[in-house]
């Protein structure tokens, strides 16, 4: 059943018992950020703010594979996925004779009937009209405390190509600049920084839309790694079964759906002088540091009388992103199969991978070979160039069950022949490799091996831990913590590259010397000030700190060893500046843990940023090296 905007949405949520409403002033600057941490890393529910001094405001509104289900008008999301299975069969299955083509012009007009539909007159979005807008007007969140200052972190971005008519809507963040004024931060691979591009050639304005809430379905698409060809609102359609109605701008011509909550109308003048945008904390788990991107100028903000303010936030994972991508799984697995290899019947995007920097495929394997053949394909398509680590299975694994995972790739992975080690294209928020937007790639082998593939036997052994232990301890200079992955090869270690700008090659001569390897088929290496026993902060690290070229190397007997250390504490050097972690302030924690009891929502949850803050190297959005042994919370580690 489609949502007529953030209102009725709401309801649903209520109806269900998914939403929580807070009644009581919350600050937009850092207080609502960190309640909604605590709320999201405990699987919590959707929250309402009602009084932030404007718009309510609803955040954590796809947080739980029911919301993101009910945000789409289903109750569960493999009725989405169902549905998009079954059009694209209908549609590209084999067709033996002319009735058979027939029988599929239904699925055809059925298509067509969820085609956008313009409106004449305006729409819900514009009930409220400001010909002089403000932008305070709205309860613009500023995250985390080294933020550039406030952001819209869930706008629909509307474009349009100057010379071909085709409209995109995408999602990039917004910093609030002044009451007319924000950055637009498209990213050179986003469609809506091509859009720009071309306008530039023109030497006109560029018309740019921007919409908060509606129907939720409309969100989504804006994510969805659709081609640039389709329009986000056919897939919006699709979904809610019913046509996107759209309206024209007040101020521009570009159409947007009535039923929005809030509208930011403008434009970006492309012959402008870009300016300095962020630091911003984001979905990676690190800032993304200060960059230059265009200005958009507001022209007018309209708005429903009932407008609600949607908002998300980002930081280190989970976080409410994760059920995007999680539909994205589902739904978009016909297409990908079509479009890119039909031999994959699964594919997942672990959260401690932020999307791209792990991705995990399942196929159907027949021949030898296959598994690589995938690999080299699947680095080249769409949105998946800019996949870090890339694992491709078969057989009867789960690839949602992380150990079963484990185990199957451990069984099925040589070494010496199954890493396939490449570069190309990088996502720009990945800070890992020592150029931007480019960086190495690593494709693992882990499909069941043929008799054609079969040379010799590989096997997971379990670990000799107090063997293991005892030679690793003997290293306290070096290695400053151990944990092995009970039942399996694999370790981490703790290191301080920030005192010892060796001690990773110490570690790997430890690990060679004293021959571990016999016993380890996978030793990663993190900063001492991560706690090893949390193994969901390590995979992080690992996927987001490392570049697979750069960062591994294969000791003698084939142990696999990762640098996931700061690379900015290396002898070597690195070109570029790191990131800090995402972390909230001290006296912002302290708020909300004496506000919890008013707030009326629940017992009591400690923040996250508690068992983050010893990670924290410096006082700023990157990291200082002449801070590196900072406490930030001193009192409250004790």
């Amino acid at each position: 059943m489609p949502h007529s905007g953030l209102s009725s949405f709401i309801t649903c949520l209520e109806s269900e018992d998914e939403l929580l409403r807070i009644k009581s002033f919350v600050d937009p600057v850092l207080e609502i950020t960190e309640i909604t941490d605590r709320i999201t890393k405990s699987d919590g529910k959707a929250l309402l703010f009602e009084n932030t001094g404007g718009f309510p405001l609803l955040i954590n509104a796809f947080g739980s594979a029911k919301r993101m289900a009910l945000a789409l008008g289903r109750k569960d999301l493999d009725d989405a996925a169902g549905e998009i299975t079954e059009l694209f069969n209908d549609l590209t299955g084999p067709k033996q004779g002319f009735f058979e083509k027939i029988r599929s012009l239904p699925e055809l007009i059925k298509v067509s009937g969820y085609l956008p539909k313009v409106k004449r007159g305006r729409g819900k979005c514009q009930q409220v009209i400001h010909r002089n807008p403000d932008l305070g007007i709205l309860p613009v969140l500023k995250c985390w405390p080294h933020d550039g200052g406030r952001f819209i972190t869930l706008p629909v971005v509307h474009t349009i190509h100057p010379s071909t008519g085709r409209t995109n809507a995408g999602m990039y963040r917004m910093q609030i600049f002044d009451k007319q004024s924000t950055g637009m931060h498209w990213q050179r691979h986003k469609t809506g920084a091509n859009h720009y591009e071309e306008w530039k050639k023109t030497g006109k304005r560029m018309p740019v839309t921007v919409t908060l809430g509606g129907d939720p379905v409309c969100t989504y698409a804006a994510t969805a790694p659709l081609p640039e060809n389709i329009d986000e609102y056919i897939l919006a359609g699709f979904l809610r079964k019913k046509s996107i109605s759209l309206v024209k701008c007040i101020t521009n011509e570009l159409l947007i759906p009535s039923d929005a909550d809030i509208v930011i109308e403008g434009y970006v003048d492309p012959l402008e002088e870009m300016v300095s945008e962020g630091p911003f904390g984001d979905h990676t788990g690190f800032y993304s540091l200060s960059d230059f991107f265009p200005v958009f100028h507001v022209t007018c903000i309209t708005h429903r009388i009932d407008a609600v303010y949607l908002a998300t936030i980002v930081g280190i994972p989970p976080q409410e992103d994760a059920w995007f991508a999680r539909a994205t799984e589902k739904i978009f697995l016909a297409p990908v199969r079509l479009a890119l290899q039909p031999e994959i019947t699964d594919f997942h995007m672990p959260d401690a991978g932020v999307a791209h920097n792990l991705v995990v495929v399942k196929i159907n394997k027949t021949y030898p070979g296959q598994g690589k053949k995938v690999i080299s394909s699947l680095f080249g398509a769409g949105q998946m160039m800019f996949t870090k680590y890339l694992v491709v299975v078969s057989g009867e694994v789960d690839i949602r069950d992380y150990k079963g995972l484990l185990s199957n790739i451990l069984a099925n992975t040589d070494t010496s022949k199954d890493l396939m080690f490449t570069s190309g294209p990088m996502d720009v928020l990945d800070h890992a490799s020592d150029i931007c937007a480019l960086g190495g790639k690593l494709g693992i082998d882990a499909t069941v091996r043929l008799k054609e593939e079969i040379q010799e036997e590989i096997s997971a052994r379990p670990v000799s831990e107090n063997e293991i232990l005892n030679i690793l301890n003997n290293y306290p200079a070096t290695i400053r913590s151990v944990n092995l992955l009970t039942g399996f090869p694999v370790a981490v270690i703790g290191i301080n590259q920030s005192e010892d700008p060796e001690a990773f090659n110490k570690s790997a001569d430890v690990l060679t010397g004293r021959s571990v390897s016999g016993f380890l088929r996978l030793v990663m290496a993190v900063d001492s000030t991560v706690d090893v026993q949390d193994w969901y902060t390590v995979a992080w690290q690992v996927l987001g700190n490392t570049d697979p070229v750069r960062d591994i190397i294969i000791l003698k007997g084939g142990t696999v060893l990762i640098d996931a250390t700061i690379k900015a504490f290396s002898r070597k050097g690195f070109p570029r500046k790191w990131p800090e972690v995402v972390c909230s302030a001290e006296e912002t924690i302290k708020v909300i843990d004496q506000k919890w009891d008013s707030l009326g929502i629940g017992p009591f949850i400690p923040s996250p940023s508690l068992k983050i803050s010893k990670m924290v190297r410096g006082a700023g959005a990157e990291v200082s090296l002449q801070n590196a042994k900072l406490n930030i919370f001193p009192d409250l580690l004790d």
